[in-house]
């Protein structure tokens, strides 16, 4: 395609990617954005974080555009605070998967992400809620099978993220996608889903192709991310199961790791 810039698509995960750990995104990184798209690229986010966990991020930030939030689950429109597609987790096989995680490691911490807008996220006793985002805690499990679901976050009191991401994929990887998208994070997915089913949706609304693509990631749920792209870009700070796959390293998100590829890319094409 035709452009001063040698990627139409710019694909950035957000936490521990596009945002710092103050969550915020720096004024080189901005900046790095507002040329590259003057170029003739579009940028999407693409965030594991629902639209309610997302929303006032873009809004802050002034974008317009579309965003993948959910860990692909669904595509948003900034710009015109829109839910354009979205998909749900079927709850009957849910359950089974939770039973036979159970069944193989004892019992979970849970929490839910609703779906729709202004979906709550439920929180159930002994689960920790990373950061300071807005959640609901339910005590009754009824409460988690009530309405429409995009996914599930399970925690355990003995095993590491990485244990419990294999050990959840081993007992119930046929009936969900068991993603690990940061600290204290795992999550079960409809399944088939990720962050590229959702990035090709959105892609394609926008007349973009995989080949256009450069993405931005940090953990092994950018994984089918950066299979999907032509070119996957790791932060310093990202999961070693990322950085195996990834075809780039660049410094950390504290660091303008996004801003150092894309100003040296820009610079190249000049």
């Amino acid at each position: 395609m035709s452009t001063a810039f040698p990627y139409g698509l710019i694909a950035t995960d957000l936490d521990g990617t596009l945002l710092r750990s103050d969550d915020t995104v720096s004024v080189r990184t901005r900046e790095a954005l507002a040329a590259a798209t003057a170029a003739g690229a579009a940028h999407i986010v693409v965030t594991g974080r629902a639209v309610p966990w997302t929303r006032h991020i873009l809004d802050d930030l002034g974008y317009q555009g579309l965003a993948v939030c959910g860990q692909g689950a669904q595509v948003y429109h900034a710009g015109e605070h829109r839910l354009l597609t979205s998909v749900t987790l079927d709850r009957q096989l849910a359950g089974v998967a939770l039973a036979k995680i159970e069944a193989e490691v004892g019992p979970l911490f849970l929490a839910a992400s609703r779906d729709g807008l202004d979906g709550d996220v439920l929180v159930g006793p002994g689960y920790a809620v990373t950061g300071k985002l807005p959640s609901t805690p339910f005590s009754d499990a009824a409460d988690l099978w009530s309405a429409p679901l995009n996914k599930i976050y399970i925690q355990h009191p003995e095993l590491s993220d990485d244990e419990l991401a294999q050990a959840a994929r081993q007992a119930a990887g046929g009936f969900v996608t068991v993603a690990m998208a940061g600290e204290g994070i795992v999550e079960l997915l409809p399944l088939g889903l990720s962050k590229a089913t959702g990035l090709s949706i959105a892609a394609r609304r926008l007349g973009l192709k995989a080949a256009d693509t450069i993405a931005f990631g940090d953990m092994p749920n950018d994984i089918p991310m950066f299979a999907w792209a032509a070119h996957g870009v790791a932060m310093a700070n990202a999961h070693q199961e990322l950085k195996a796959v990834a075809d780039e390293s660049t410094t950390s998100n504290d660091e303008d790791g996004i801003a150092k590829v894309l100003n040296h890319l820009l610079t190249t094409t000049d």
